[in-house]
């Protein structure tokens, strides 16, 4: 007996009207599923070697260069499918890979960032208390404090001494080496603590990492602890304490990217928000086998936690310096070519978590592996300072990923009165760039271990790259 049930006029109107959200694993072939196996290896790969702004500089240098990509210089001569970097004092990229028409018709630029939340050593860091030797902290970005204790910590950064010369420090990351830690109460003595709001338990001043214990041997004198431990660092590094004050140290979590999940389906790391997406920006554009129509251009920027600020951050006339050098080796107008660009601001966004229900909006949020959000707005609340982009420039980028086989999303930043953020974006809508917002759904986001799915990863990769193919 024939059970099926013939599909009503209704059932067929609903399937050609109704929006048809569906799991990405229902939807891609064997052969994609293997190609996002492999690019997330990749992609774990670059953050364990990434902790910090400069080391994801460094290694976007190396695997640029292992792609043919050389150091640009103003002047230089540039054909169709020349491949060009720039770095912003160690701390931002800039890459290109030169298009086929004229900059006077645009780039089609992916902007992310490569800054993440951490915590910086203070000028004067270096202290001794009850015979314990401590490095005093500030922390950077949108960090819930209280994650950050009783966690295996590393040291990464660079000094300057002061004849000039530069002294890079690394210390937790590699197999043998010793971390570093913040203590925290015993809940036997805590009632007084727990008593207080979450953001208030742990303060600013009290995030102190814990470096040495052991005393300076055969002596009697004051801060013996503090003694032994620049001794320690004198002989490994050849500094002194006052080398702190022309320094830039980070402390960052000792994890290493891993797997997350029975079914391995979601990857588990320090540092998702925002270098999924800097990856993603970065493996699409080596993936581009010939010169595109137009110029494909992949900006990695410092200071976007903290503004966008400074030289190195997303406001600094590097970007435009850069542009403008392109755009005068093909006597182009910088003004023509930020006119008729596009800008895929590349930032993770916020993923519906379940077991916090209360803070998004379940038909607007996006969801683990459904593929890469677009966020039309972003800012707080009434859309305070957020870069809302046109209909326009969404049916475009909706366009273009429908046409190569991207899965894709809608969503946005939480319920509307419930908080909020942004991205670069402003700032190159500011140049009069369309830019619009797409990137990895993240669950804990500026958390000091993030949660993403391999697919989403995947797809937003696939999805930069359909917008530097853009005509």
């Amino acid at each position: 007996m024939n059970m099926s049930k013939e599909k009503t006029i209704a059932d067929q109107k609903r399937e050609e009207l109704f929006a048809q959200p569906q799991n990405g694993f229902d939807r891609i072939s064997a052969q994609e599923e293997a190609e996002m196996t492999a690019y997330c290896e990749g992609y774990k790969a670059f953050l364990d070697q990434s902790m910090t702004e400069r080391q994801s500089v460094e290694t976007t240098i190396r695997l640029a260069q292992a792609k043919g990509f050389i150091p640009f210089t103003p002047g230089m001569t540039l054909a169709p499918g020349s491949k060009v970097y720039q770095s912003n004092r160690h701390k931002a990229i800039t890459l290109a890979v030169i298009g086929t028409a004229s900059l006077n018709e645009g780039a089609n630029i992916c902007a992310a960032h490569i800054d993440v939340p951490r915590i910086d050593l203070k000028p004067n860091p270096l202290y001794e208390d009850s015979e314990l030797a401590y490095f005093k902290t500030h922390y950077y970005g949108g960090i819930r404090k209280y994650q950050w204790v009783t966690i295996p910590l590393e040291l990464h950064g660079v000094l300057i001494r002061k004849d000039g010369s530069s002294v890079t420090v690394s210390i937790g990351r590699d197999e043998g080496e010793p971390c570093f830690f913040i203590s925290d109460l015993l809940p036997h003595l805590a009632q007084d603590q727990s008593k207080k709001a979450l953001a208030e338990a742990i303060t600013g001043e009290g995030l102190n990492i814990l470096i040495g214990s052991r005393p300076f041997s055969g002596d009697k004198g004051s801060e013996r602890v503090k003694l032994a431990v620049m001794e320690l660092l004198n002989q490994k590094y050849g500094i002194i304490e006052a080398d702190f004050m022309s320094a830039e140290l980070s402390v960052v979590p000792h994890f290493k990217a891993t797997d997350i999940g029975l079914d391995r389906s979601m990857i588990g790391a320090y540092g998702h928000d925002d270098r999924s997406c800097s990856y993603a920006a970065l493996d699409a554009l080596f993936r581009l086998e010939t010169a595109p129509y137009k110029t494909a251009v992949c900006m990695l920027a410092d200071k976007e936690e903290i503004g966008s600020e400074g030289v190195t951050g997303m406001k600094s006339q590097a970007f435009d310096t850069f542009i403008n050098d392109l755009c005068e080796s093909q006597n182009a107008s910088l003004r023509r070519c930020f006119e008729n660009s596009f800008c895929l601001s590349s930032d993770v966004c916020v993923a519906h978590d379940p077991l916090y229900p209360e803070v998004t909006e379940k038909r607007n949020t996006s969801r683990l592996n459904y593929g890469i959000g677009i966020c039309k707005y972003t800012g707080a609340r009434g859309k305070s300072g957020a870069s809302d982009a046109s209909a326009e420039v969404v049916g475009k980028v909706r366009r273009a990923f429908e046409e190569n086989g991207v899965i894709w999303q809608m969503t946005e930043l939480g319920k509307v009165d419930q908080g909020g953020g942004g991205t670069v974006a402003a700032y190159m809508a500011q140049r009069n760039i369309d830019t619009l917002d797409a990137g990895v759904p993240v669950i804990a986001m500026h958390a000091p271990m993030e949660v993403v799915s391999k697919l989403d990863c995947y797809m937003t990769m696939r999805g930069v790259k359909a917008v530097y193919e853009m005509k």
